[in-house]
Parts: structure tokens; sequence; C-alpha cells
């Protein structure tokens, strides 16, 4: 790939989503929103900005979505109450910035980004977090706003038909039936090939309070390493906690020799399969390949390479 070529993929989480579940007007609005984020990326880089930029614009469509986990239209916890993690790296510099369990804060990306810059530290977490953000001058919401009908709907469903003990892991697999819409994410290549990667979720349907999955966890969900790849994750978190897997793509084309492809492929479907969860990810290494696996039905995904038309996917 030239040098001045840019790479662009999105993700809206990793689902077990049946097609006859999917309406066509369901269909056709998801699509446009994936659409609208990968535009809201692709002109940062056609104009010759930083990935870093890039992929936070794509987020932060996604999190004004409310077909996805993060921003309004968020999992709501055993309480009935948002609790939203976010976080991003850039691969140029290893810079990184995190927030876990807000419940104010309209765009969490928007927070992730602004600890990595306003502060010393990587990951800020709950009410302090969200005060944080308010002095950052970023708008904040009433926690009405990031509440939906549909995940009012999933938790009280949820409820009625749990079967294993509270906090189980299982209860937030995506393979699990009716798990329709996910964690959202962005990697990016820009013309100067810099990497960058920027992860945003609500978390699971009916999770503990205070539960916090791999997005917000650098390394898990989340990871860019400039020459290497970018990497953001969707799945079941705690498995993606254990198998480091953001990290475990990088050191497996880093000190294996693999591709970004091979690399993306068998961390999600061995490492994090071999702990029991399912999911995707969306990666692109230092010359734009990317690499979208996943393991679960279905994986909202969107990506687009300068001189390329964009594309949209759900379905294999």
């Amino acid at each position: 790939m030239s040098t001045d070529r840019y790479s662009l993929a999105i993700h809206g989480g990793a689902t077990s989503i049946a097609r006859c579940e999917i309406t066509d007007s369901m269909e056709a609005a998801i699509r446009a929103d994936l659409a609208a984020a990968l535009k809201a990326g692709e002109q940062v880089l056609q104009r010759g900005g930083a990935a870093i930029d890039a992929v936070v614009a794509a987020v932060v469509e996604l999190e004004n979505s409310p077909w996805f986990n993060a921003g309004r239209g968020s999992a709501l916890n055993r309480d009935g109450i948002c609790e939203m993690d976010a976080a991003l790296m850039d691969g140029r510099t290893r810079a990184a910035g995190a927030v876990a369990g807000v419940r104010r804060v309209r765009n969490p990306i928007l927070a992730a980004r602004a600890v990595m810059e306003r502060t010393s530290h990587v990951l800020l977490v709950g009410a302090e977090a969200d005060r944080f953000a308010e002095s950052a001058g970023l708008p904040l919401e009433a926690p009405g706003y990031f509440i939906t009908e549909r995940r009012s709907e999933r938790l009280v469903a949820k409820q009625k038909t749990a079967g294993t003990p509270e906090g189980r892991p299982e209860e937030g697999d995506p393979k699990a039936a009716g798990s329709p819409f996910g964690t959202v994410g962005a990697v990016a290549r820009d013309r100067s090939g810099n990497l960058a990667a920027a992860t945003s979720t609500g978390g699971l349907d009916g999770k503990l309070p205070g539960r916090v999955g791999d997005s917000p966890l650098i390394g898990s969900g989340t990871y860019a390493h400039n020459g290497v790849c970018a990497v953001s994750g969707t799945g079941l978190g705690e498995a993606y906690i254990r198998a480091v897997a953001a990290h475990e793509v990088a050191s497996m084309m880093r000190y294996a020799g693999l591709n970004v492809v091979e690399a993306t492929r068998r961390v999600i479907e061995e490492k994090v399969a071999e702990l029991g969860g399912s999911g995707g990810a969306i990666a692109v290494d230092a010359d734009g390949q990317l690499a979208m696996p996943f393991t679960t039905d279905a994986m909202y995904r969107g990506w687009v390479r300068s001189g390329e038309s964009a594309g949209t996917g759900i379905f294999r």
C-alpha cells in the first residue's frame, strides 16, 4: 500500500441476532448509522488528519446512535442504570486514555480523550470521571438520556428469564439469545502511517453495578502500536480481559510473524474462545490491511480505504 493511503474500520458489536430478527427498516437504519460513522472518520483521514482524530469522530457518531450499546442506547445494569466505559490509544506515542462506570457523559470517548490529553493518568472511574469530564467542558446529560425503550425491555426480559447466579459472565455472552446490539469501536491508519484505536460500551445487560469489561482496559479491548496494528474488540469482556486479546494480536504479529488477518482470527477463534468467550474484533496493520473476524452470528461493521468505496456489513 502506498504510504499516503488511509484505512478505517468500525464495529457496532458482535451479536447473536438472527436474520429474521432484523426487519428491512431496522437494517436500513443500522447501516445508515454505520455509514455516517464511516463518513465522519473518513473525512478526517481524507484531509490528512490524524488517525486518533478519525477514530474519535467515528465513535462519537456511534455513541450518538440509539442502535448500539454505547452512549445513548447503552445497556442497563441490574439497577436500571447506564454505566459506560470507553478507551482510546494513539499508536504513534502509545498515549492512552480511558473512563469506566461513567453515568452522565454524553460521549464517553471524549472523556477518555480528555484523560489522555489533560492528565498524567490512563483510567478514571465512576463519579470522579463524570466530574472530571464536566470540568473539561464536555457535555453531560441526565441519566434518562441514555436509556432507550429497547434497552429497558431487554433488562425486564433478562430479569424474568435469568437462570444463572448474579454476575456470571454467561449473562452477557453475545451468543445468548436476544442479545441484539453491542460495543462500538474504530481503528484507523492515517496518511502518515500512524495508527489508532477507540472503543466504547455500555457493558452487559443486567450487569452488577460497578462491573467493568475489557473495552476501557488498554491491551484487552483496545490497543494501538505504530508499525504493528490497532485493535478494537467486541464480545464477552471477561474472556477478552483474561486473554489480553488486543495486545495478543500485536504480539502474534511482532513475535510470531503472523499477518493482521491471521493474528486477529486466531485470537478471536482460539484465545478468546478457549476462555469461554465469543465475539469479534477489528484491526488494521501498518500497511492499512484490515481484519474483521467474528465468531457470533453477526457483527455490525464498516470499512473504507482511500481510493475505494466504503462498505457495511452485518452477517457473514
